[in-house]
C-alpha cells in the first residue's frame, strides 16, 4: 500500500481481524489504526492519501469480515473515545462507549435510554445502523453527532442530517463517528433499572446470547423492529419466514441458524466467514422460494473473498 502517515496512536500492518469480531471470523486488514484521540485521528486522515480507503469498525458485533480480509485502513476507536457525560437531560457518549454502558449510566442519573441496554455493540455503530428494539430507535433520541471526515475535518451534524431509517443512515463516505449526544426523558432510577433487568431476562430467554453470533442476521421484512408487546404481530418477522422456509437450525460447515432463534446466525465451531455468508444466502434463497420475500441482511459483510 501507499506509505502512510505516522500517528501517535497504534498503526498495525496486516492485522488479523477475526479476534475483533463477535463471530470470530475474517482475514486481515491491510492496516489497523487505533487513534490516540480525536486530534490524532483528524491529522492522520488529513495526511492520508485520498486514494487509500478507510473502514471505521466498532466492536465487531454486527459484522462479517470475509476470509480474504479488508484492503483498507480499518479504524477502530478505543479508550480515548468511550467517555460518557451527562448534563441535564443530555447524554453525550463517545463512539466507542458500549450501548449497554450508556443505558446504565443514564439510568443511574434518572434518564431513560433503556432501549440501548440490550443492543449489542457501541454507540458509533448504533448511530450508523439507527439501532433499536422494543419499538424505540436511536433516531427517537439522537440530537447530534460529532464526526471526523475522510479529509480530516471535525464536524458536528444534527440528527436530521443523517436521514435515519430502519437500520440505515446517510453518513459522508469514510466519515468516522467520534461522539453522539442524546436527549432522554427523566425517570426513576429504580424503575429504569427494573425495566432493563426485565429486558435482559426476556432477551436471554429468547436469543442465543451465549453463542458466537452477530445479533439479528436479517432485517424484519415489515420494516421495523419487534416492539416486545403482547400484541406484536409475527406475520412479517424475519424469524417467522425463516421458520416457514424450514431453515431453523440449518447448518453449513461450522455455521448454523440458531435453534433458539432462527434469525441468529452463529459460529457453532470452526466456521469460516464463507460458511456464515453462504448459509445466510441459502436462507435468503429458501425464504424467497417459500414466501416470495427477499430478506435483507442486517449484518454488514465487508472485505474480500480469498484468492484461490
Amino acid at each position: 500500500m501507499t506509505r502512510l502517515p505516522t500517528p501517535r496512536g497504534t498503526l498495525t500492518p496486516d492485522r488479523p481481524l477475526a479476534d475483533l469480531t463477535w463471530l470470530r471470523v475474517g482475514g486481515p486488514a491491510d492496516w489497523l489504526f487505533q487513534p490516540a484521540d480525536e486530534d490524532d485521528l483528524a491529522q492522520f486522515l488529513a495526511a492520508l492519501d485520498p486514494a487509500v480507503p478507510v473502514f471505521p469498525m466498532g466492536v465487531g458485533s454486527n459484522l462479517i469480515v470475509r476470509d480474504g480480509g479488508i484492503r483498507a485502513v480499518v479504524i477502530r476507536l478505543g479508550r480515548g473515545f468511550n467517555g460518557i457525560a451527562i448534563e441535564g437531560r443530555r447524554v453525550t457518549a463517545g463512539a466507542a462507549a458500549l450501548d449497554a454502558h450508556v443505558a446504565r449510566r443514564a439510568a443511574e442519573a434518572g434518564l431513560d435510554l433503556t432501549f440501548l441496554r440490550t443492543i449489542p455493540g457501541s454507540i458509533g455503530g448504533a448511530v450508523r445502523m439507527n439501532a433499536g428494539c422494543y419499538g424505540a430507535y436511536v433516531a427517537d433520541r439522537l440530537e447530534e453527532i460529532r464526526i471526523v471526515t475522510r479529509e480530516g475535518r471535525v464536524e458536528v451534524l444534527p440528527a436530521a442530517a443523517l436521514d435515519l431509517r430502519y437500520r440505515q443512515s446517510a453518513l459522508p463516505e469514510g466519515a468516522v463517528i467520534v461522539q453522539a449526544s442524546f436527549r432522554a426523558d427523566p425517570g426513576d432510577p429504580a424503575m429504569l433499572e427494573a425495566r432493563m433487568a426485565e429486558q435482559i431476562a426476556k432477551r436471554d430467554a429468547s436469543q442465543p446470547t451465549k453463542e458466537r453470533s452477530a445479533g439479528s442476521t436479517f432485517r424484519n421484512p415489515a420494516g421495523y423492529s419487534s416492539t416486545g408487546r403482547a400484541d406484536d404481530s409475527h406475520g412479517l418477522k424475519a424469524w417467522k419466514v425463516i421458520d416457514d422456509a424450514g431453515m431453523r437450525g440449518a447448518r453449513l460447515g461450522g455455521a448454523q441458524m440458531s435453534q433458539m432463534h432462527s434469525n441468529f446466525l452463529i459460529n457453532a465451531g470452526g466456521a469460516t466467514a464463507a460458511d456464515l455468508e453462504n448459509l445466510g444466502e441459502e436462507v435468503r434463497k429458501k425464504v424467497f422460494q417459500s414466501s416470495g420475500i427477499r430478506l435483507e441482511w442486517e449484518i454488514m459483510r465487508v472485505g474480500e473473498y480469498p484468492q484461490d
